[in-house]
């Protein structure tokens, strides 16, 4: 279950009992910090939490702040700073990173079908990238826009808004949103117009990763688990009937019997795939579907690389062109972690798909000399001196 999923059925529950909550987000962070801006804390008028917004040392003195935002029935951006190490393990959060943290905490409306958690059970499903806009701050008319109003942009071009001005919204938060959606990165950042500022937090929304596992035997339900407590989309497809049942593998999407005859119509031509059938004949025809699926990113073959060339070899014997199959295929499959049962193996797998995912390599943090975050980031920006 993703975190989102969670937060979704923490707020229907409050919800449904007419209980008041608030949501605590991270909206900027300047140096080091456990979260990065877009984590998400639900808090209960009891004081239950859902979701983190820092390692466990900002959650008891926002769960109160919380509070205090829910009785006075309006947002509040705080401010963690930590860049003064000594004087915050002193009188500080002492949260020892360095790091400067603005949390924006909010009361939820449930009559407002705009509020944030509602705006993002829209792009819940969905399978492509959306930009969530929130308003920070700003000195402009409550007619222009309030703190904490929202604009949400799908991948198609339609648009969800709070009470913004529509002006404002195709002017300068449209433009800067597509940017975003471009880029692939979030950021805050203020805009001009008209006279008035506003800062205002352009957020990228990811869609849940969806991995296929070809292959239903008891190696997969540890995969099955472990992907889908990190939030992924997982689907079973399997040729043995008694082996592909939904009794076997309650956190998957879907899961279905499918005979080798009826796999063109049957795998998925997105996100990563997983091959682990224990069937030579069954994983060869699963590659010969996925040989032309561009969009698929990552095929991770089970079993040692002989058979994997052995199944190469018999795609291109019949006129199979797999040249550039190899960059997008990973055998063996898994991080070098030494696992050996299957549920070190499941996690040697889960590790590699996340690197994968988030393009990264795999390796020791310790042996890093960049940030853990935004790496990308400080690379371009050492490399442009």
């Amino acid at each position: 279950m993703s975190e989102l999923q969670r937060l979704l059925t923490a707020y229907d529950t409050e919800r449904e009992a007419g209980r008041a909550c608030a949501l605590a987000t991270v909206v900027e962070v300047n140096g080091s910090a456990y979260r990065r801006p877009g984590a998400r804390m639900l808090v209960t008028n009891e004081g239950q939490l859902t979701g983190t917004i820092s390692g466990g040392c900002l959650e008891g003195d926002a769960r109160r702040r919380a509070q205090q935002v829910m009785l006075r029935g309006r947002p509040e951006i705080i401010v963690y700073d930590s860049t003064d190490i000594d004087d915050d393990l002193e009188n500080g959060a002492q949260l020892g990173c360095q790091g400067q943290i603005h949390i924006l905490l909010e009361p939820i409306s449930f009559s407002d079908k705009n509020n944030p958690l509602e705006m993002l059970r829209e792009t819940y499903n969905l399978s492509t990238p959306s930009v969530l806009a929130t308003i920070l701050k700003t000195d402009a008319p409550i007619s222009v826009a309030q703190a904490a109003e929202r604009l949400l942009l799908l991948n198609n071009g339609s648009i969800k808004s709070g009470q913004i001005d529509p002006y404002f919204i195709n002017n300068r938060l449209l433009p800067a949103m597509y940017e975003v959606l471009n880029n692939g990165a979030s950021i805050s950042q203020d805009y001009e117009y008209g006279g008035i500022s506003a800062r205002v937090f352009l957020e990228m929304i990811k869609p849940a990763p969806l991995l296929t596992i070809y292959g239903a035997g008891n190696d997969a339900q540890p995969l099955v688990r472990l992907a889908n407590g990190l939030g992924w989309r997982v689907s079973v497809i399997d040729g043995r009937p008694l082996q592909a049942s939904v009794s076997r593998f309650p956190g998957a999407e879907s899961v279905k019997a499918v005979r080798i005859a009826d796999l063109p119509q049957q795998v998925n031509p997105t996100g990563f795939a997983v091959l682990m059938s224990h069937n030579y004949y069954y994983d060869l025809a699963v590659l010969e579907q996925l040989n032309n699926l561009n969009e698929l990113k990552y095929i991770g073959i089970l079993g040692p690389r002989k058979k994997t060339d052995r199944m190469l070899n018999e795609l291109e014997q019949k006129g199979v062109n797999t040249a550039a199959l190899n960059q997008r295929l990973y055998s063996p499959i898994g991080l070098d972690i030494g696992g050996e049962n299957s549920d070190e193996i499941a996690l040697a797998i889960m590790a590699e798909l996340m690197a994968v995912k988030n393009s990264y390599t795999g390796g020791f943090l310790r042996n890093l000399d960049a940030p853990i975050h935004d790496r990308n980031i400080f690379i371009k920006a050492t490399a442009n001196g």
